[in-house]
């Protein structure tokens, strides 16, 4: 039985107390938050004994579970995974993977050098669309992968300006963190890293010291290239991930809930007969999948964490996945500030 604890009580740590409570296999044994009733409200989804805290660190100095899910403002994420690591806890530690480059590189160390599996909350990897995507591109569906694109947003809400998020002490960054953070890490999911970007970043509407809208381009040493458009200003959520390669094409459309139902559509250029590699031009055939129902990306990346954790092997989406996302958006904020094209390894 693995027990665990969760550090942030709010949506995304309830979220993660409901599939360790769905699993067989794990319990819920304590959770801290500054506003401690935040903590007793997962007391529903712990079996037998469970803890409540106001202090992460009060939780860590006297319990000792085996995994905890640090799902705070990213301000808090270095520490707690620091701590963690030092007590031989493995950590999920939603995203991003700290505030910067600085703050990954010493989580993803400390996590190597106790020897405890660090994975990042990149659910997003999870969706079925997504990963369906993936796998199909992965096995040549598409043939040769040309470019991406994805536009991923949402309109904030009334007082946005005054959440935590808004503030880059304790956020960091803006969107292009917030949500920029899961875009590039589907982009380096399918086609590997990324050696160069550019981007602006702009605070159009929200009144904040962070960006509300950001756009960026990437480039690979083979010359394939991404971009992306993230933004608290697109007022209907809106969520579009495009894959494009010489044999078709591949395009994700909603994330389930505000986003819209989920969809796959697979587009295949016709060939030529006898041509292996000839294709003929006109519109391509095109599949639709659907994928309705409730959200199972957070069920489904908490399988693989637990899996990786008994299996002793790096789960899909782990520490160096966060800190390769976070070099990249990090390159994106230097490019809007220098007004060029930024090396991400520079």
């Amino acid at each position: 039985m693995l027990e665990v604890g969760i550090i942030g009580c709010g949506l995304i740590g309830r979220k993660r107390a409901k599939v360790i409570k769905e699993d067989p296999d794990c319990t819920l044994r304590c959770a801290a938050d500054v506003d401690v009733k935040m903590a007793e409200t997962l007391r529903d989804y712990a079996d037998g004994n469970f803890t409540c805290y106001q202090s992460w660190e009060d939780m860590l100095e006297r319990e000792s579970p085996g995994v905890v899910v640090a799902a705070t403002p990213n301000k808090y994420l270095q520490e707690i995974t620091l701590q963690s690591a030092q007590k031989k806890i493995h950590v999920l530690c939603e995203k991003p993977l700290g505030r910067n480059v600085q703050e990954s590189k010493e989580m993803v160390v400390a996590a190597k050098e106790k020897g405890v599996i660090l994975k990042t909350g990149f659910n997003h990897r999870h969706h079925p669309a997504i990963s369906q995507a993936q796998k199909l591109a992965t096995e040549g569906a598409i043939g040769a992968l040309y470019y991406a694109k994805c536009s991923y947003g949402h309109g904030g809400r009334p007082g946005y300006e005054k959440e935590w998020r808004a503030g880059k002490e304790v956020s960091g960054g803006g969107e292009l963190l917030d949500q920029g953070v899961h875009v590039v890490d589907l982009f380096r999911w399918f086609f590997g890293d990324f050696q160069e970007a550019f981007g602006t970043i702009s605070t159009y509407y929200w009144d904040m010291d962070v960006e509300d809208t950001a756009f960026a381009l990437f480039k690979t040493a083979k010359g394939q290239t991404a971009s992306m458009h993230t933004s608290w200003t697109q007022w209907k959520n809106r969520f579009t991930f495009e894959i494009f390669g010489e044999a078709g094409y591949l395009i994700v459309e909603g994330l389930g809930g505000s986003y819209g139902v989920e969809t796959l559509k697979i587009g295949k250029r016709k060939r030529e007969e006898g041509k292996m590699l000839k294709y003929l031009g006109g519109v391509p055939d095109e599949e639709i999948l659907t994928y309705e129902g409730p959200d199972t990306s957070w069920r489904e990346e908490w399988k693989e964490f637990t899996a990786a954790i008994r299996e002793n092997r790096e789960p899909m989406g782990n520490g160096e996945d966060g800190l390769e996302a976070m070099r990249m958006i990090e390159a994106v904020y230097r490019s809007s500030k220098e007004n060029r094209p930024i090396k991400i390894k520079e």
